[in-house]
């Protein structure tokens, strides 16, 4: 894939928020013992970030169908800065919670639409590409956001860390203002009757619907892996401080590299084949880390995140194929469900985690990548010799 502008500008879309996101995973064991509190308390502050998400997401639709694509995203950045300055000032767990709420509140506005964005600039010829270049973007910012938050927290505090988050939101606001084209397919709609009437259709849609399921299965994977993952590397016998912990999260960069060659896979055999086969190598790397070695656990999480970013390219543009109409609704919907699996991977292994230890975890892990992949052998459609582009009047519905 060219570096050309325009992808370039998808990437920062993504990456700017996601430096956020996952900013506190490094931070799990140090803030669990400021706070004198338990693993589930202390992920809850990724938990209620994606809940967030989830929360703000069918909002966000209507509100990008009035207003147009690029306005909404560059805004929401912006504001995004604001608050995360403001999660800088929390002075207790409490507080922390309450600002990356607010945080989850802002990101689907860049997110969802942004994946409308692609659906109705790009042909489906370089669809995939443009999806690859938006997810090495997520990936690329969600490592910035853990590397980091690890390297400023360890030297000064958790607090400085998120003043330096915040500097990120506005540089990237900025470069997104200046460098993503203007959208020449998008027609306004303002009608929020319209809206609810896509929604009530894309609920009644079983294709639709295995693919928000799939990707918050996909979510709820990554985000249960990495944030167990971190207990695990912070006790015996390799026993991480926070700055090692930070340094894990350098196996995000794999995916940076491979979402665009994930996005050349899409084009080529398909959405359908693409996640079967991601699923699989995510499964596989998961499985490694069962191996106590620092080596096993480190390879493990890096074939894992492999799989995972090119799952996540699969899932979220299959919604361009599966909505033809009110993409930026179809987009907030999935975006709805994709977060609340991610929340609930912060939390639901909890319980597993206390019982039976990171074995517990992993099985977990693997049993819901087997249910994602299992729903996209049975309600997507393998791919035709040649998409069919999709009109100008379909993209703008």
């Amino acid at each position: 894939m060219r570096l050309e502008p325009r992808y370039l500008a998808l990437a920062a879309c993504g990456g700017t928020a996601f430096v956020d996101m996952y900013a506190t995973q490094p931070l799990l064991p140090s803030l669990r013992a400021e706070f004198d509190t338990s693993e589930a308390a202390v992920g809850a502050t990724i938990s209620v970030l994606t809940f967030g998400c989830a929360a703000a997401a069918p909002f966000v639709g209507p509100l990008a169908d009035a207003l147009g694509r690029k306005r909404v995203i560059v805004s929401a950045i912006f504001l995004l800065a604001l608050v995360t300055f403001g999660a800088a000032s929390a002075g207790s767990l409490h507080l922390l919670l309450v600002w990356r709420f607010a945080q989850g509140l802002l990101m689907p506005a860049v997110f969802a639409v942004t994946l409308a964005y692609i659906a109705e600039e790009f042909p489906p010829e370089v669809g995939g590409r443009a999806m690859g270049a938006y997810i090495g973007g997520n990936v690329v910012g969600g490592f910035l956001g853990r590397y980091l938050t690890a390297v400023v927290a360890s030297r000064w505090d958790w607090h400085v860390a998120f003043v330096v988050l915040g500097m990120l939101n506005l540089a990237g606001g900025a470069f997104v203002l200046f460098a993503l084209p203007p959208a020449r397919h998008f027609v306004r709609q303002s009608s929020a009757r319209g809206a609810l009437r896509a929604m009530g259709r894309f609920a009644r849609d079983p294709a639709f619907l295995a693919t928000c399921v799939a990707g918050g299965s996909i979510l709820f994977t990554l985000v249960a892996a990495f944030t167990f993952a971190t207990f695990l590397l912070a006790e015996p016998p390799f026993d991480l401080g926070t700055l090692a912990l930070g340094n894990i999260f350098f196996v995000y960069l794999i995916g940076a590299v491979s979402s665009p060659v994930a996005g050349r896979l899409i084009d080529r055999f398909g959405h359908r084949a693409a996640l079967l086969m991601s699923s699989a190598v995510s499964a596989g790397g998961v499985l490694l880390t069962l191996i106590p070695s620092i080596v096993s656990v480190v390879t493990g999480l890096a074939l894992m995140a492999v799989g995972v970013f090119a799952a996540q390219a699969a899932s979220q543009g299959y919604i361009g194929i599966v909505a033809h109409e009110r993409r930026s609704t179809a987009a907030a919907l999935y975006i709805a469900v994709y977060y609340v699996g991610g929340g609930l991977g912060a939390i639901v292994p909890a319980p597993l985690w206390n019982r039976g230890g990171w074995p517990a975890v992993v099985a977990l892990i693997v049993v819901v990548q087997v249910c994602a992949a299992g729903l996209a052998a049975t309600f997507w459609q393998r791919p035709k010799r040649r998409l069919e582009p999709v009109s100008a009047d379909a993209l703008g519905g």
